[in-house]
């Protein structure tokens, strides 16, 4: 495989080769050892306690030089953030040979390279906490260039690299970059840690359970199907980690939790990625109402541990975790944003409001679905503040036990932030009888073409009827619960590595040549949306309303959207997978 190489990255190898040819390994296997942080430095060094800076040893990436002879200073950041070296030719080559100044130093070394420097600390003319460098030493050779990011004296950025192509794909130059990109992250972890020392201070026990699993249960998806060679068997990644925690609850633990991947073979958008993490945890002898108080003190101390105030920025809103949150049925929601009591209503009249709203459905969609489409199109957004909706149709919820008290729904409770589904909680059914007509009710929706239905998990039936203890369960996505508390627009700013189409590029249609000569306007712009390039989508796939999004408000209605998408399938140049539409 020939790799073609720029200007930059030749001139780069050309001085590694010099390198070695003085006798210098540009990627020692030695340790270097490193007793202090740009940070830790930054906050304790001060002209009394100089003393304990005499011998410092530090290593880090080459971000800036500045250059003034026999002598230069250098920005070198470490994990904790940078610091000013100074680095004097006559400091760093005792004696007569000055080669690790002239030409490792000054001739080979560029910025991105990494190296380790040791000295002690002291305080520039102009009053800049600085390391003295007495030795230095090349610990990695860089061989492509860094994009150069300029910052003033504040920490205030120039020149930012934002391409959110570049940065998905390269996070680890992101990370390099963007400083305040590595600070997302540790929050993210810290968002974790947080829910982990709730949940251990009440004795629950933190779990694992199988991503490849016969049977993907514990939620309405489309999973990744796969095979095992030795066992000749169809496997799935798991898409829900629910039926194997309940499992457990039946095998006698209290409460039990997990932080899991679970993979869905659908489609991508600034808030859904194919893998992500989700919380599950379980308690026995608990109901939704005592997990939507639990769910409330969860999150306000998240919010508390990460920032030191119930109140979060979110783009131009601000969000306030503190108890307790609103609570609002499911129906009286509806009602609310709607002015239609749907809650008596049957599939034909539910199919009636989806047209009076101009609500795409698909035809395979029984009651569930389409109380959640008008919900999903009509409510959901509403809430920016945390608000529970509770109390859904039996039909929703194949997993969740009858209401006690309201015939048709279940004790199920979403809890919606910034406009989205951030965690979903149940009172567990824990009635074997009934869960078998749940999981055979779900069996026909298959039959109808629902490709989300659940299968009847035969095992789960089994342990359900040795018993299972009243109990609450409650799953939170781990992605967006970080968007939220670090103020991220994208699911792809709080994943490390997400999720993105092939790097080299495929030949792609010429517009012009998809599009016809008797195409009106609408249909034009239709067609050039689902042909353009986006990283928060699959190319080519959207939505109704990622559609609408794109056009922008008010250039074109859903309604219009809809009827030019059903004549470009009807003309088969336009294929429809569910809610999803690509050109063919």
């Amino acid at each position: 495989m020939v790799v073609e190489l720029n200007e930059q990255e030749i001139l780069r190898r050309t001085k590694l080769e010099e390198i070695t040819k003085m006798g210098i390994n540009a990627y020692p296997a030695e340790l270097f050892e490193v007793n202090a942080s740009a940070k830790e430095i930054a906050n304790n060094f001060n002209v009394d306690n100089a003393e304990k800076f005499k011998n410092i040893s530090i290593a880090g990436r080459i971000m800036s030089v500045r250059d003034m002879g026999k002598a230069c200073f250098v920005s070198l950041q470490d994990s904790t953030g940078r610091i000013q070296v100074y680095i004097r030719r006559d400091d760093i080559c005792i004696g007569e040979d000055k080669s690790t100044f002239d030409l490792l130093f000054k001739k080979y070394t560029d910025i991105g390279d990494i190296v380790g420097i040791t000295g002690y600390v002291f305080i520039t003319k102009v009053g800049e906490i600085s390391i003295h460098a007495s030795s230095l030493k090349l610990l990695s050779k860089s061989l492509r260039p860094l994009p150069i990011v300029k910052r003033d004296e504040h920490g205030n950025a120039f020149d930012e690299v934002t391409d959110p192509e570049f940065r998905y794909r390269q996070r680890y130059v992101d990370l390099i970059i963007n400083p305040e990109v590595r600070e997302t992250f540790k929050k993210r972890s810290q968002i974790i840690q947080s829910l982990r020392n709730t949940f251990n201070s009440r004795g629950y026990l933190e779990v694992e359970t199988p991503i490849l699993q016969p049977i993907p249960g514990g939620a309405a998806a489309r999973p990744f199907i796969t095979h095992h060679n030795t066992l000749d068997m169809q496997l799935y990644l798991r898409i829900a980690n629910e039926l194997y925690l309940k499992r457990l609850i039946v095998g006698g633990y209290d409460g039990v939790y997990e932080f899991a991947k679970d993979f869905r073979n659908e489609g991508m958008d600034r808030t859904h990625n194919p893998e992500f993490t989700v919380m599950e945890i379980y308690v026995a002898y608990k109901d939704y109402n005592w997990m939507m108080d639990f769910t409330e003190e969860m999150l306000e101390k998240v919010a508390m541990d990460l920032h030191g105030t119930t109140k979060v920025k979110m783009g131009d809103k601000e969000i306030d975790f503190q108890r307790p949150f609103k609570r609002i049925t499911m129906y009286d929601s509806i009602k609310e944003h709607t002015g239609i009591d749907i809650s008596l209503m049957g599939e034909d009249e539910l199919r009636d409001v989806c047209k009076q709203f101009h609500i795409a459905v698909d035809a395979s969609a029984g009651k569930g679905k389409l109380v959640d489409a008008i919900f999903g199109e009509k409510c959901e957004g509403n809430y920016i503040q945390p608000t529970f909706i509770t109390d859904y149709p039996v039909e929703m919820s194949p997993l969740c036990k009858k209401h006690r008290s309201k015939a048709g729904l279940v004790e199920r409770f979403e809890l919606m932030v910034n406009g989205k589904e951030l965690a979903n909680a149940y009172s567990e059914l824990n009635d074997p009888i009934d869960q078998r007509m749940r999981f055979e009710e779900q069996v026909l929706l298959s039959a109808k073409g629902d490709d989300e239905a659940m299968f009847i998990d035969q095992d789960f039936l089994r342990a359900l009827e040795y018993g299972m203890p009243p109990t609450s369960g409650m799953g939170i996505g781990i992605d967006r619960l970080a968007m939220v508390m670090t103020n991220s627009h994208s699911i792809q700013d709080v994943l490390f590595f997400p999720q993105m189409r092939p790097e080299v590029k495929s030949i792609t249609k010429d517009t012009e040549k998809i599009i016809e000569q008797e195409d009106t306007l609408e249909v034009q712009k239709v067609i050039e949306i689902l042909q353009k390039e986006n990283p928060d989508f699959i190319q080519g796939k959207r939505t109704i309303t990622e559609i609408a999004e794109e056009i922008g408000e008010g250039a074109m209605s859903k309604t219009k959207i809809e009827k030019v998408l059903k004549e470009l399938t009807d003309s088969k140049r336009v294929i429809r997978d569910g809610k999803y539409f690509s050109l063919v």
